[in-house]
């Protein structure tokens, strides 16, 4: 009966956020309210309060719905990744970015950061942050298995490499959801740009 029950939450949890999808990516965030939600999800509007508190808790939910398919797909390119390491931080740079708008818009993108900017104590924020620091865990992952296999030096901090380069890609990502002109190919163009130099820095690291 238990296990029933669990499939049953899961199942409204699901459609909640399916939900929450298709309307702040139809309608914009900002014009959707819960009851929307409720209608669209075929559920009361105290079924949803009672998986998340406001409409803040639900855009976070579809960040980390995003976060965690992206971190998936990605762990299987740190785990084969191409054998030039600046290839590698490009094809895991890419994955982020060709995944990063399948559920949101740069409209929710944006809200989402000024949520976790503007109130980085809260559960919201702590969860962005948490994101974040999964994705450059990633990304030092990544150097980590090119230093295992002898292509940088055994003395390089390769997790700290590993936050600078996400933190290039991800500044280069916060220009991408602050600019609605800007393509996925012009982000792809910025942050080749910005990667390559550091990419040609790494066979002087071994």
């Amino acid at each position: 009966m238990g296990t029933l029950r669990e499939r049953q939450k899961a199942d409204r949890e699901k459609r909640i956020l399916s939900a929450a999808v298709h309307k702040f990516r139809a309608n914009g965030y900002k014009r959707v309210r819960i009851e929307d939600l409720a209608e669209a999800a075929e559920v009361s509007v105290g079924t949803v309060y009672n998986y998340y508190g406001t409409k803040g808790d639900i855009l976070i939910a579809i960040v980390t719905m995003e976060v965690e398919e992206v971190l998936a797909e990605g762990q299987a390119l740190v785990d084969n990744p191409p054998t030039d390491p600046g290839e590698a931080l490009l094809a895991l740079t890419f994955c982020y970015y060709d995944h990063s708008l399948n559920y949101l818009t740069k409209e929710m993108w944006r809200r989402a950061m000024a949520l976790s900017i503007e109130a980085p104590d809260t559960p919201n924020g702590r969860r962005y942050a948490t994101l974040d620091t999964k994705l450059a865990k990633q990304v030092g992952d990544l150097l980590c298995r090119f230093q295992q296999q002898g292509k940088l030096a055994p003395e390089l901090d390769a997790p700290a490499l590993g936050r600078v380069v996400f933190n290039n890609l991800n500044q280069s990502f916060i220009d991408f959801v602050t600019d609605d002109s800007m393509t996925l190919d012009n982000l792809r163009a910025n942050v080749t740009a910005l990667t390559t130099p550091i990419a040609q820095l790494l066979p002087k690291l071994t």
